[in-house]
């Protein structure tokens, strides 16, 4: 929370910038870059989108969200890491299980992590999107999949529901979870599969809006004002209405630390022939049996100019002031001191 608080403030430092034509100065301060802040993702999702667009197959992909049952939730908020670990392992267990079964080869998916609602309660599901087909064993033929079919969600939910179990109880039976857990074998799983993108693009388009997401962006808030905060969401539960939320700040504050992972966890894996382990092989190889060349295309080396102008079409170097003139870095702003805030 200090990390957003302090986010291109005084605090961090930074540097001024001086027109070269009509001498126009300002500083521009640091960023906390933490990655639970909403004024930080923008530079590391374009990075990272271009390299998944590199990696890209010319075939459908679909998209399936596995949502675990909200009697975990406390649960999960008191042992993060340990159980969102298991649902990454119980997801991607079942997804290759199916692909081996049911297409007789191995699958790829990006799974992404969200663990919030509309109204930034706890809510713990993975988006995962999934090329339409698989690589042989023998990595000699690429199996299409259905193109408007990938697996049944039933039986999905069960083999969700029973790898997540046995897994909980074996960290249970190591000391990792406390043994009073709650009963589940009864509780309904949800798998949830989305229509199937129409082009890579309408992936890529999909990737952009939820990869480097946080709880809530700045868009979002209408009015922060005497002690409480207003903000817009979908309702899911009435036709996908947009409507406005008004909470006490503490509240606000409250729901939104609860998205806050532990250090060093990943919320986006990828799987099976997108593994990060396997895909220097099995990748090329795909795209050889797809038509393509088996290189990937290069991604060229940007500057934080370009990729900014990229992003919102401006020049951040053209001066604000006389839009001519190019701003120059003239000097280094320190850190300001806590003691130097009064």
């Amino acid at each position: 929370m200090r990390a957003i608080e302090v986010c291109r403030t005084q605090e961090l430092g930074g540097h001024l910038k001086k027109c070269d034509t009509c001498g126009f100065e300002h500083p521009a301060y640091n960023s906390c870059r933490n990655r639970h802040c909403p004024k930080c993702q923008s530079l590391a999702k374009a990075k990272w989108l271009k390299k998944q667009t590199a990696e890209l197959l010319p075939v459908g992909y679909f998209h399936l969200v596995f949502t675990l049952p909200h009697v975990l939730n406390l649960l999960i908020l008191a042992h993060k890491r340990v159980l969102l670990n298991i649902l990454f392992q119980a997801v991607s267990e079942t997804l290759l299980e199916f692909g081996y079964t049911h297409l007789r080869g191995t699958v790829g998916f990006i799974a992404v992590l969200h663990t919030w609602d509309q109204t930034l309660k706890d809510h713990f599901h993975l988006h995962c999107l999934i090329p339409a087909g698989a690589l042989s064993p023998d990595q000699r033929r690429w199996i299409k999949a259905r193109k408007n079919f990938l697996f049944r969600v039933e039986p999905l939910s069960r083999v969700f529901r029973g790898k997540f179990l046995y897994l909980m109880k074996k960290a249970i039976r190591q000391g990792k979870l406390p043994s009073s857990a709650p009963r589940l074998s009864n509780t309904d799983w949800v798998v949830y599969a989305k229509k199937p993108f129409a082009s890579p693009q309408q992936v890529l388009d999909y990737l952009g809006r939820y990869t480097y997401r946080v709880a809530i962006s700045n868009n979002r808030i209408l009015r922060a004002k005497d002690g409480e905060v207003t903000f817009t969401y979908r309702d899911r539960k009435d036709k996908d209405r947009k409507k406005t939320l008004t909470l006490p700040a503490e509240e606000f504050i409250r729901r939104f630390l609860l998205h806050v992972l532990p250090e060093g966890f990943m919320r986006i894996r990828h799987f099976g022939l997108l593994a990060n382990r396997t895909k220097k092989h099995s990748l090329p190889q795909c795209r050889k049996l797809l038509g393509l060349n088996p290189l990937l295309p290069e991604i060229p080396q940007q500057s934080i100019q370009e990729l900014m102008r990229e992003l919102t079409g401006i020049d951040i170097s053209r001066c604000p002031a006389c839009k001519k003139g190019t701003m120059l870095v003239v000097a280094e702003l320190p850190k300001l001191r806590p003691w130097d805030s009064s």
